[in-house]
């Protein structure tokens, strides 16, 4: 379908997301259907337009999704579609078997490939340029006969342009006239630049009357840079990934790409209202996809908006706007004042306001030699949240009651018979051993309203042990303690060049479920910093489950 000829930039700009396909061959990403199902409904939710859901018919997986779909999806915004390629070179479009693939597909957009450059034609497909051509214009019109919308990615198009621009244009202008409703630019490769990119598409723009879409990779880092470009050149359709997910590097990034478009260059997108959900999208994706989202990624990066020296921190406390590019909320994100050695008594106020402590000046100046003196030892609380509030307590004179440690213990014993078997009446080393030969044994002796506890348990290593040794002291008079769970523990050496001797710095992430907080420990034995971070984490996790000492059961 031809649409009327736009000059200049566009008022609006179709958003297409191929997580699902393209997105999915990233090194380490692996989704299975159900997986794929969860991701479209998160795309769909976030208000995209159109949602690639793969290649049917080139594996089980998709097959499967394309046919659950219908059922299952119930998209209210988006449209799916089914991605595919033009005939085979020398075969006829009625009877090619991945064209019949997408007829069946049961979607009512698809999107199909076409070689765009020269070099590929004769050298990866053998065959000539105006077979090329001709591929091209007979499966979209055998797909538009059959009454589908056709969007066509022109695979290394800005390549191809560069070597034989005649032959790309051809490409494009084939389609367009056999009923492509969009063509879709791609840079392959992902090398182009900023500047290539948009004078391409203005040519492309000012030659056609169909809609201009873009697929741009990231090996050259501008991806994101580039699909702006593109859109100040004319292009109406950005096709990306969310968090930039995608072969190699990845595509450009719908997560940057969407803001920019709408905050920075006034042209819309997804729905207005729902920006602000983009934030919380990409960081459930990211859960879906088992990736840890970037920290720094921008706008919805947890350190997008994060700020750590004085001077910073000062200044937002008077003027949100004076190192924050645009509003967190506009994104769903949030300002985040970090407390570390760079701190000054602007950050610590605000920092004491969010937790609502009452810190006197003589008691802010006390965390703030203490922070500095422990983040000289090797103390990290930016990164250690749950410890942070802990001590700026104490500079209230809070003081945990929940429990009194005495003592702990940790034996550690390797099983030598297991490694061992006798021959000829002689042991013989069966070779390295495995975590069957090792126990770990922890004891903790700790008071809990008057009473002096023991407590012994085993553990797959100390931290474990440890963990279930105290909840096994505590945990029957302290209820709250059910709720809070480690969900990852971290070790750093400090100073490698002291070897065995070096401080250890160890992180614990905890949850109880409904909160995340993170605790710290740092000592030359590794044991005794994971005691530390260990006693943080419950002593938060009660702190903010239990209420008060009060709660502890007799």
């Amino acid at each position: 379908m031809s649409v009327e000829r736009q000059d200049g930039p566009p008022t609006a700009v179709d958003i297409y997301d191929t997580t699902l396909r393209d997105g999915s061959q990233q090194e380490g990403l692996s989704l299975s259907v159900d997986d794929k199902l969860r991701v479209a409904q998160q795309l769909d939710h976030l208000g995209v337009h159109y949602i690639e859901g793969g290649y049917p018919g080139a594996n089980p997986k998709d097959e499967e999704f394309f046919r659950r779909a219908p059922d299952e999806l119930g998209l209210a915004t988006s449209t799916l579609v089914a991605f595919g390629s033009t005939r085979r070179p020398g075969a006829r479009a009625d009877t090619d078997p991945a064209l019949r693939q997408l007829l069946e597909a049961g979607t009512a957009v698809v999107c199909i490939v076409a070689k765009a450059w020269d070099y590929h034609v004769t050298e990866a497909l053998r065959t000539s340029l105006d077979e090329g051509i001709a591929m091209a214009a007979d499966s979209v019109e055998l797909l538009r006969q059959a009454g589908l919308r056709v969007f066509l990615d022109a695979e290394h198009f800005f390549d191809g342009y560069r070597a034989d621009r005649e032959f790309s244009l051809a490409v494009i202008e084939a389609a367009q006239q056999a009923g492509a409703e969009a063509l879709v630019l791609c840079d392959t490769n992902g090398g182009g630049l900023p500047h290539d990119v948009e004078r391409v598409v203005a040519d492309v723009a000012a030659r056609t009357s169909a809609k201009i879409g873009v697929h741009l990779h990231n090996d050259g880092g501008c991806a994101v840079a580039n699909t702006l470009g593109a859109v100040r050149a004319g292009a109406r359709q950005v096709q990306g990934c969310i968090n930039g997910y995608g072969e190699r590097v990845g595509n450009a990034d719908l997560s940057a790409v969407v803001p920019n478009l709408v905050l920075k260059m006034g042209v819309r997108t997804i729905p207005t209202e729902r920006l602000e959900r983009l934030t919380a999208a990409s960081h459930h994706i990211a859960e879906l996809v088992n990736i840890t989202p970037d920290p720094q990624q921008p706008y919805v990066g947890t350190s997008a908006f994060a700020h750590k020296a004085g001077l910073h921190v000062s200044a937002i406390a008077r003027r949100s706007d004076a190192y924050e590019h645009v509003s967190p909320d506009a994104v769903g994100n949030g300002t985040r004042f970090v407390v570390s050695e760079l701190a000054g008594r602007s950050t610590l106020t605000i920092k004491a306001a969010e937790l609502g402590l009452n810190l006197d000046g003589v008691a802010l100046g006390d965390v703030l030699d203490t922070l500095k003196r422990l983040e000289h030892q090797g103390y990290h609380f930016e990164a250690a949240d749950g410890s942070l509030e802990l001590l700026m307590r104490q500079a209230t004179g809070w003081q945990q009651s929940f429990f009194e440690v005495e003592s702990f213990r940790v034996i550690t014993e390797h099983r030598a018979e297991h490694s061992v078997a006798p021959k000829d009446g002689r042991a013989v080393e069966l070779g390295p051993s495995s975590f069957e030969d090792m126990t770990t044994e922890a004891t903790v002796k700790v008071h809990v309203v008057g009473e002096r506890i023991v407590a012994t348990a085993e553990g797959n290593g100390p931290v474990h042990a440890l963990d279930a040794a105290l909840r096994k002291a505590i945990g029957p008079r302290l209820p709250g303690l059910a709720q809070v769970h480690l969900t990852d523990y971290r070790v750093r050496v400090l100073d490698t060049s002291q070897a065995t001797g070096a401080v250890t710095r160890v992180l614990i992430d905890s949850t109880d479920g409904e909160r995340s907080w993170s605790t710290i420990g740092v000592s030359e034995n590794i044991i005794e910093a994971s005691w530390q971070a260990l006693v943080d984490s419950i002593v938060y996790g009660l702190l903010h489950n239990s209420g008060s000492p009060e709660d502890v059961r007799p």
